[in-house]
């Protein structure tokens, strides 16, 4: 018998990245870095789930999902940075 657990996790982890990437822009334009304890509690959370759940696929997946809400943190802060170049529009309606 085959195992899938790998490709699974594998599979939903490149979901997770490619997800939350445009998240991380559309957060840096909406609440700026001040969101990033967001990020951080989501990210316990889901550590804390991955420590408590047995299932293997699922444990795998909440950790994975933890180190991308972690990741997501120092994301914001280069998106700031970004947007500070210029790569990436200002929110007129935010104040800086």
């Amino acid at each position: 018998m085959l195992n899938w657990t790998g490709i699974i996790i594998g599979v939903v982890s490149f979901l997770i990245i490619g997800i939350f990437h445009p998240i991380v822009v559309k957060s840096e334009y909406y609440f700026g870095e001040k969101i990033w304890p967001l990020f951080f509690v989501l990210g316990l959370i889901a550590c804390a789930g991955s420590l408590m759940i047995h299932e293997p696929i699922c444990s795998g997946i909440l950790g994975i999902l933890s180190c991308v809400l972690f990741w997501c943190i120092r994301e914001l802060k280069e998106q700031t940075e970004r947007v500070r170049k210029g790569w990436f529009p200002k929110n007129p309606k935010r104040k800086y």
